[in-house]
Formats: C-alpha cells, sequence, structure tokens
C-alpha cells in the first residue's frame, strides 16, 4: 500500500515552482482559480480549496470573493457608442463593472501606465445592462463588461476580472511610442480571439 501511494504521487502533476495559493500557500497548478481581494482590488491566486471557501455557495468571509470564469459574448453591442459618448473614453477598450465597497458602477481602460478609471455615470452602466440582458446578472466586483470597437462598431463580453487586468497588463508591458506599436496590437487581437474562442454566445 505504501509504495502504491508513493507511486501516485510520483505521476500525479506537479505545480510549477513558486506557484502557490496566495491565501494558505498550498502548491497550485496552471490554470488555478483566483481570488479577489474587495478591499485592495488584488487578485491572488488560489488553490481549489480556498476557490471554493470564497465561491458564492461558499462559507468564506466578505473581503474575498472568487473569480468566476464564465464569459459571454456579443459580437455586435451598439450600446457601446453612447457609453464611449458620456464617458469620454479616449481608446478603443474598456471594462466596467459594480465596486460593492464604493457602492457604484466603476469603468477603466488598458492603458500604458495600466488600468486607468474613466468617470462612468450611473445612467450608463444601467443602460449598457438594460441593452443587453444576457449581461444583466453580471456578479459584483468579480464579472466585467468589457467593451470594445474597431472601424465596424462596437463587440462586449461579460467576462472575469482577472481576464481584463490580464489586458491591462499586456498593453502596459507591450505599449511602445505613440500608439502601442505592433507588438501590443498583435498581442491585443490574440488576447480577444483567444476570449471569443472561449466565450458563450449570448442569449438573445
Amino acid at each position: 500500500m505504501t509504495s502504491g501511494l508513493r507511486r501516485f504521487r510520483t505521476l500525479a502533476p506537479r505545480p510549477a515552482p513558486g506557484e502557490r495559493c496566495e491565501l494558505c500557500a498550498e502548491p497550485v497548478g496552471a490554470g488555478h482559480g483566483h481570488v479577489i481581494d474587495l478591499q485592495t482590488r488584488q487578485i491572488l491566486c488560489s488553490c481549489r480549496g480556498c476557490y471554493l471557501l470564497f465561491a458564492p455557495q461558499g462559507s468564506g468571509g466578505r473581503r474575498h470573493r472568487a473569480v468566476p470564469q464564465r464569459i459571454r459574448h456579443r459580437p455586435k453591442f451598439p450600446a457601446g457608442a453612447a457609453l464611449w459618448e458620456s464617458a469620454g473614453i479616449p481608446v478603443r477598450t474598456a471594462f466596467l463593472f459594480y465596486n460593492s465597497v464604493e457602492q457604484r458602477p466603476v469603468g477603466f481602460y488598458p492603458s500604458p501606465a495600466g488600468a486607468t478609471e474613466s468617470l462612468l455615470p450611473l445612467d450608463a452602466w444601467n443602460d449598457l445592462l438594460a441593452a443587453e440582458p444576457a449581461f444583466a446578472p453580471i456578479e459584483p466586483d468579480v464579472e466585467a463588461l468589457l467593451i470594445t470597437r474597431d472601424d465596424t462598431g462596437y463587440e462586449a463580453f461579460l467576462a472575469p476580472i482577472d481576464a481584463c487586468y490580464e489586458l491591462v497588463g499586456l498593453v502596459r508591458s507591450r505599449w511602445r511610442g505613440f500608439d502601442g506599436g505592433s507588438e501590443a496590437h498583435q498581442a491585443m487581437a490574440e488576447f480577444f480571439a483567444a476570449l471569443r474562442a472561449r466565450a458563450e454566445a449570448a442569449d438573445d
């Protein structure tokens, strides 16, 4: 029995060196979940046990919340035009979510300096959710409405907040010069392609 147990441990996948749960220090592997600290907005790597503890059905406290993995996609999202006008967003991509600590919706866009906040009127948030009922059950703090535009119009995702900050990191690390450069634009294109591949279509 002992030798069999040792053999199982040897064959089991092992986490990459240095990857540990930031809540309990247990090793975690690729594809691990994330938990957000609602006070600091810090995203923490988590083991399965801690992730479930802070999931909606879990018994964790109020400071941390598990980040869901669902993604919904709307290829055409005309309501984005009114948002860009009312919030004065100067770039092509922004994400919005409800901050339960501040008790208000907030909007950010990726920039070379990181996540830059844009003023978000309450009416704009309500109008966006009304325009897309499939996005209305968005979870505060941990899910965001991610909107991007190109020359043909706007598209939108209901996305995990960690994916939005992944995009922020891509822009911050790859941006070069005034317009970002080819490397940054390629990285963003690949990010959205991967997001579309993972997403389910928003219900009509």
